[in-house]
């Protein structure tokens, strides 16, 4: 679970019915609430019920006024053409959820799934890199991916061109799982339209996005952040010194996840961004053994009977003394990201103390959430 909720909150109120998960789809899809926010409104109203009905007056408290969330016939337009496209809601509670990207800081409290959930099961590595990738690139992806799949790994990737279009057709006889930026019922791009349904029938595609969202650039950040969480390892095979690779790569390093790369000449820019991630300690890929041999032992997870069985109560705090926090918070932040645990220390407040300050600064537009546990100040 991700570190922000005591485990116990959401594990004593798993989605049971259709309606339980109507209303998680609800407090999720209101405005200003996204997985941070959802998982905090959780941990100060002890379940999704009661954190969704407190949501007007908590946005109220932040100086939002006339907040409504998300209202049920807008949840059930999307719950009926989840149903229509066969696709199914998979809760972070859920058993079929993976453990690996449970384990994110902001890991999303459902996904839309369409396939076969069974390849969550096994070991999963990613392959990323350019779109225009060189042919070279091309045939170093359809080779690992190929290689590692006949030895048991799921390959996971973006549906992009190049690269990720290689890897997850070497791969596709024995499953592969694309995660995509918008809502897992849209095909993009376009020309990979057959390869998705292909990915759906003996795969799994992915996404925490609305069904029927059109990606846009912000979205690929955000879809990049689960590549590398649901993954053991991701290997970068050609990227720019800027691209979305090298974002995932920086995404996996955070995440606590084994980051390798493929090395390439040094006058083609589309290999500078893997020889960068070598330079700075990326373990060297030359085949999918090289792979294998860096994958970390898998760690072990803790069963429901380790887990906490109370959640420790929030501290009561005055008016006076949830301003003067508010301010100092603001005071803290820039333009550029902050990690949180760096601002709480900062504060030499206790976590449980900032975490519901922050929610009202969400909620109230006046900061922002990266992938990492990163804040900003809302520009």
């Amino acid at each position: 679970m991700p570190e922000d909720i005591q485990p116990s909150t959401l594990l004593s109120h798993p989605p049971t019915s259709e309606d339980d998960r109507v209303l998680w789809l609800r407090l999720l899809r209101s405005r200003r609430v996204g997985p941070s926010t959802f998982y905090r409104l959780i941990d100060e109203y002890g379940s999704v019920r009661s954190a969704f009905e407190a949501l007007p007056e908590v946005a109220r408290k932040a100086g939002v006024e006339k907040y409504n969330p998300c209202s049920e016939e807008a949840a059930m337009q999307e719950w009926t053409a989840a149903h229509s496209h066969g696709a199914r809601m998979t809760c972070i509670t859920d058993a079929e959820y993976p453990e690996d990207l449970k384990q994110i800081s902001d890991a999303p409290p459902f996904l839309w799934s369409m396939g076969k959930l069974s390849t969550l099961n096994l070991p999963i590595i990613a392959l990323v890199g350019a779109r225009n990738a060189s042919s070279l690139g091309l045939r170093m992806a359809r080779a690992l991916a190929a290689d590692l799949a006949a030895q048991g790994f799921i390959i996971v990737s973006g549906l992009a061109r190049g690269i990720d279009t290689a890897a997850h057709t070497a791969s596709l006889a024995t499953g592969t799982i694309a995660i995509q930026a918008g809502g897992v019922d849209i095909m993009y791009p376009a020309e990979n339209t057959h390869l998705a349904e292909k990915i759906a029938e003996t795969g799994l595609r992915l996404s925490e996005q609305p069904m029927g969202l059109q990606p846009q650039a912000r979205h690929f950040p955000r879809r990049n952040r689960l590549i590398s969480g649901i993954a053991r390892a991701v290997v970068v095979i050609e990227a720019a010194a800027k691209s979305g690779s090298l974002l995932t790569a920086r995404n996996a390093l955070d995440q606590g996840r084994e980051v390798l790369a493929v090395p390439g000449h040094p006058f083609d820019a589309r290999a500078s961004g893997c020889n960068m991630l070598l330079r700075d300690g990326a373990r060297l890929v030359r085949n999918a053994e090289d792979v294998i041999e860096a994958l970390p032992p898998k760690p072990t997870t803790p069963t429901q009977n380790d887990l906490p069985l109370e959640t420790p109560a929030t501290p009561k705090r005055s008016l006076q003394d949830t301003a003067q926090l508010h301010s100092q918070i603001l005071n803290r932040l820039g333009p550029s990201p902050l990690a949180e645990d760096q601002l709480i220390r900062d504060l030499a407040t206790p976590a449980a103390t900032v975490s519901p300050v922050l929610t009202d600064l969400e909620l109230d537009g006046k900061v922002t959430r990266h992938p990492g546990g990163l804040l900003s100040l809302t520009v």
